[in-house]
C-alpha cells in the first residue's frame, strides 16, 4: 500500500493522501446522465430497453421481471442459501422495527399542544446494484425498512444479466420482504424511468439505494427536479478505512482492506496505523490473501487507489479518519470502544477484531446503505425515518390562543407580515366580543 508518515506529510500531501479516486470529471458525468434522463423521459421504456443493451445489457422484451421468472428463482436456490437470506431479513428487520418512534405530543404551554405524527412515503423505488456482482443484501437493506414503515408502493431495479434475467437471489431477497414490482434495469436510465414513469414502470416519490457514478449523479439530477423523485442520499464507490494499533491481526486487517477493495476498481481502502510494524504484515497479507481471491484483477486496480497512513497516536488516527469521513470505519485496537465517543463522521463503525465489515453488510440489522465520497460528513445511512415523512400538527384552546397570540402579532410585526397578525388579531377579537368559545 502507498505509504504516508502524517507527521512529516505537507498539507498538500496530506489532503492528497485523503482524495477520493477520480471517476470521470465530475461536469461529464452529470452531462451523460442528464442526456439519459432526457431521453427516457421523452421515450419511456423503449429508452430504457435502448440505453440497457447499448450498455452491454440484454435486449429485453419486457422490463417487469414475471411471476415465472420468481419461481424459478426460488428453485435455482437451496436450502442453505435461501436460509442466509432469510436469517438477514430477520435480523435487519429485528433493528429497523427499533427505529419506529411513538407519536409525540408536548403542551409547550397551557392551552397549546404541539404533536409530530409520522406516515410511510407513498411510492418508493430501491436500486439494487448489479454490475460486476449482484446485491441480493442491497435488496434487503432497502425493502426491509420499506416494508415495516409501510410505503403502500414498492419497487426494485437491478440490472439483468446477459440472459435477460435478474439473479436469482436478488428476486428471491425482494420476494422474502414482499416486493412484487421488480424491474429489470440499471444505470441512470433505471433511475430516470423510476423518477418520471413510463408505460410500465409507475413513478416513485423516492429513490433509494447506491450506485456507480451515473447512477449517483442521476440522482441528483432527479432530485433537482420538481417533477422527479427525492433521493436518500449520494452514495456512490465503496470505501473503508481502518484504525489499527501493534495489537491489531494483521491477517484480519488486511482480510477486511480487500472486502472492500473487490468491490470496484473504484473502491478505496485506507489503513490509518500507530505501528510501521503492522503496516509491513499488512503488506505482506495482502499479497497472500490476494493471490486466492476471485476478483483479484479488480482488488489490485482499488489497490493502486489505497494508502497506508502511519500516525503517532490513537487520537490523530481519529482525527485522519474524521476528515476522511468514510462509508465504513474498522477499529482494531486495544480498547475501540475507547475511540468512538471522538468517532464524529463515519456511515458505520465496526469495533473490534471479531466484527469484520462484511457482518454489517449482510446480515448484523444495521444498513449497509451509507454515504460515501466524504458525505458522512453531513448525511446518516438509511434507516426507517428515511421512509417516513413527520407532520407537525398543533391545536390551540381558545385561552391558549389568548396567551400565545399576542406574541405571534408582534413578532408578525418584526417582520413587516401584517396578514400574519391579523389571522390572529381576528380571533382574538372575536373572543373578546364573546362569539367564539
Amino acid at each position: 500500500m502507498n505509504r504516508i508518515d502524517w507527521n512529516s506529510a505537507s498539507i498538500d500531501a496530506r489532503r492528497a493522501a485523503l482524495s477520493r479516486p477520480a471517476t470521470e470529471t465530475r461536469e461529464e458525468v452529470f452531462r451523460e446522465a442528464a442526456a439519459i434522463i432526457t431521453a427516457v423521459r421523452a421515450e419511456g421504456d423503449a429508452a430504457v430497453r435502448r440505453f440497457t443493451k447499448q450498455f452491454g445489457g440484454p435486449d429485453l422484451a419486457q422490463l417487469r421481471v414475471s411471476a415465472a421468472e420468481f419461481r424459478d428463482a426460488r428453485d435455482a436456490l437451496d436450502a442453505q442459501q435461501i436460509a442466509a437470506l432469510e436469517r438477514a431479513v430477520a435480523n435487519v428487520t429485528r433493528f429497523h422495527q427499533a427505529q419506529a418512534s411513538a407519536p409525540l405530543a408536548v403542551d409547550t404551554m397551557a392551552g397549546v399542544r404541539c404533536e409530530r405524527i409520522t406516515r410511510p412515503i407513498g411510492s418508493v423505488g430501491l436500486y439494487v446494484p448489479a454490475g460486476s456482482a449482484p446485491l441480493p443484501s442491497t435488496a434487503i437493506m432497502l425493502a426491509v425498512p420499506a416494508r415495516i414503515a409501510g410505503c403502500p408502493a414498492r419497487a426494485i431495479a437491478s440490472s439483468p444479466g446477459a440472459d435477460g434475467r435478474l439473479h436469482a437471489a436478488v428476486l428471491v431477497a425482494a420476494e422474502l420482504c414482499g416486493v412484487e414490482r421488480v424491474y429489470k434495469m440499471g444505470g441512470a436510465q433505471a433511475i430516470a424511468a423510476l423518477a418520471f414513469g413510463t408505460e410500465s414502470v409507475p413513478k416513485v416519490d423516492k429513490i433509494f439505494g447506491p450506485g456507480s457514478a451515473w447512477v449517483t449523479a442521476a440522482k441528483q439530477i432527479v432530485a433537482a427536479d420538481p417533477g422527479g423523485a427525492a433521493i436518500d442520499l449520494p452514495a456512490g464507490p465503496s470505501e473503508v478505512l481502518v484504525i489499527a494499533d501493534d495489537s491489531a491481526d494483521a491477517r484480519f486487517v488486511a482480510a477486511d482492506l480487500l472486502a472492500q477493495a473487490e468491490h470496484d476498481t473504484l473502491a478505496q481502502v485506507l489503513l490509518v496505523t500507530t505501528s510501521p510494524a503492522l503496516a509491513d504484515a499488512v503488506d505482506a497479507q495482502l499479497a497472500v490473501q490476494m493471490a486466492a481471491l476471485s476478483r483479484a484483477g479488480i482488488v489490485a486496480q482499488a489497490l493502486e487507489n489505497s494508502r497506508c497512513i502511519v500516525v503517532e497516536d490513537l487520537d490523530g488516527a481519529v482525527q485522519v479518519s474524521n476528515d476522511y469521513s468514510p462509508e465504513h470505519l474498522i477499529i482494531q485496537t486495544r480498547d475501540p470502544r475507547a475511540l468512538l465517543d471522538k468517532v464524529t463522521c463515519a456511515g458505520s463503525v465496526f469495533l473490534g477484531p471479531w466484527s469484520p465489515e462484511s457482518i454489517g453488510d449482510y446480515c448484523s440489522g444495521t444498513n449497509h446503505v451509507l454515504p460515501t465520497y466524504g458525505y458522512a460528513r453531513s448525511y446518516s445511512g438509511v434507516s426507517l425515518l428515511e421512509y417516513q415523512k413527520r407532520i407537525t400538527v398543533q391545536e390551540l384552546s381558545s385561552d391558549g390562543l389568548r396567551a400565545l397570540g399576542p406574541t405571534a402579532i408582534t413578532l408578525s410585526t418584526l417582520e413587516g407580515l401584517d396578514a400574519h397578525g391579523n389571522a390572529v388579531q381576528v380571533r382574538l377579537d372575536a373572543l373578546s366580543a364573546g362569539s367564539a368559545a
